[in-house]
């Protein structure tokens, strides 16, 4: 038997143990679940052991707790560092799952619950391959280092710190890494580009306390009114970010980029049903893949004000408040950015108010090399689980861990992610297909084979 043929004959077990590990409601951005994100390092740790890694420990941080695993299967074979994230974004509105974030099931063959595709799925499918090796050949083909946090839904905060102290114990050819999407249903992708992320939180001051509104309003500023000056400010008329200097380090695309995203272009209809929107919108001249996956955004994620519980309360609030994201590209850095950003805003702020913005978190932008042997390696599991050759992609979303291994480890990453563009990820619903989730375990297993027949770097 081949762990090929153990995996599949495992399907329903693998699935059991992916539902059993989404129960586990580990949302690490909110002070009452580190107990559960606790749990959660703790269930990773065991089915690591389970999968048979002789190494396994669960490693306190500042924060969450981070996992680590280690086979070293021969001194002369090529090292894969798997990383992933066990931590979930917060289920919120719990009125629109159709069914508790927690409790998954199985509707129309995908895997609802939170963390579904974000990360636990995709994480489990690279620990089921390496089970599978260890119930049929005794070992994987290759060293793996597992590297498994709390912490990458609030920005990665103690991880930095926990690769720098343990940085000989995580020496690697490469990192594999699958938390991203596919280019479609049926249509494989590896991520070559990352977008960064700088996120801001703006709060507008005023008067020391809410004023009645017949009584002040129209004599004093509204800091409500004043925030929204300054957020409808931020863009000009074609959807381009008017902060000062934002666009200055940004990579120009060539012909040949252009080229390659417009294959990707997919049908518009399909993609604004998915999103639930009547029209898309964005920066002019680009298209929605370019300005999706290579050009940089700036997003008002969330508002807050005054009296906004049920009926009327005619107050002029003392404050508001915004975060607001921005996403970037090579070769935009978050630190610049997060300060044109803070000036700008400062600068449009109306008299009577005061504005203080903070920077709550940022990552750098990633660009990987096509042309490594993780690279083709990937390229070749995908084909071979899935049945087609891979198309080459850049994604929207930001992985600090990626700039973070380059950095401190000096480590490419592989992005080979087996989720879809409608997972819902940090929405309610969130889902997994099953099929994906069985495939991308055959597709580790595929990458295990082989990197170890090419995986050396250097």
């Amino acid at each position: 038997m081949t762990p090929h043929e153990y995996a599949r004959m495992e399907a329903d077990g693998a699935l059991e143990r992916l539902l059993e590990f989404l129960r586990i409601p580990s949302v690490s951005a909110v002070a009452d679940h580190a107990a559960d994100v606790r749990r959660a390092a703790e269930w990773v740790a065991a089915r690591a052991r389970r999968a048979g890694f002789p190494e396994v420990r669960v490693d306190d941080t500042p924060g969450h707790p981070v996992v680590f695993a280690r086979w070293q299967v021969a001194p002369d074979a090529p090292t894969v560092l798997v990383y992933g994230h066990y931590d979930v974004q917060p289920a919120d509105p719990l009125e629109l799952w159709r069914t508790p974030p927690f409790e998954p099931v199985v509707r129309d063959g995908a895997i609802v619950a939170r963390g579904a595709s974000d990360d636990k799925g995709q994480l489990l499918a690279h620990i089921e391959a390496v089970a599978a090796y260890h119930e049929v050949a005794g070992a994987p083909p290759v060293n793996v280092v597992l590297v498994v946090e709390g912490e990458e839904e609030v920005g990665s905060p103690s991880l930095a710190a926990w690769l720098r102290r343990h940085r000989r114990s995580l020496s690697a050819d490469a990192a594999l890494i699958s938390d991203t999407a596919m280019a479609g249903p049926g249509r494989p992708s590896l991520v070559v580009g990352l977008r960064g992320l700088a996120y801001m939180e703006i709060t507008v001051r005023g008067p020391n306390r809410d004023l009645h509104s017949g009584q002040f309003g129209g004599a004093v500023r509204n800091p409500a009114s004043a925030l929204c000056a300054i957020l409808a400010s931020l863009h000009d008329a074609e959807g381009r970010v008017a902060v000062p200097g934002f666009y200055d380090r940004v990579r120009a695309l060539s012909a040949a980029e252009r080229a390659e995203m417009a294959r990707l272009q997919g049908d518009d209809h399909a993609f604004l049903e998915a999103a639930g929107a009547a029209a898309d919108w964005g920066e002019a001249g680009y298209s929605r893949v370019e300005r999706l996956g290579a050009r940089p955004t700036l997003d008002v994620n969330g508002l807050w004000s005054g009296w906004t519980g049920e009926g009327a309360k005619t107050v002029l609030p003392a404050r508001a408040s915004a975060k607001v994201s921005m996403r970037l590209v090579p070769d935009q850095d978050p630190d610049e950015i997060g300060r044109l950003f803070s000036a700008f805003v400062r600068r449009l702020a109306p008299s009577g108010v005061d504005v203080d913005v903070s920077a709550l978190h940022g990552a750098r932008p990633a660009v990987a090399d096509r042309d490594t042997p993780a690279m083709r390696a990937a390229a070749a599991a995908l084909h071979q689980a899935f049945g087609t050759a891979p198309v080459f992609t850049r994604e929207g979303g930001s992985i600090p861990v990626v700039a973070l291994l380059e950095t401190e480890l000096g480590l490419g990453s592989v992005l080979m992610g087996f989720g879809l563009p409608d997972d819902n990820l940090h929405a309610p619903n969130e889902k997994f297909d099953v099929d994906n989730y069985q495939r991308g375990i055959q597709a580790s297993i595929a990458f295990l084979e082989a990197f170890a027949r090419g995986g050396r770097s250097g």
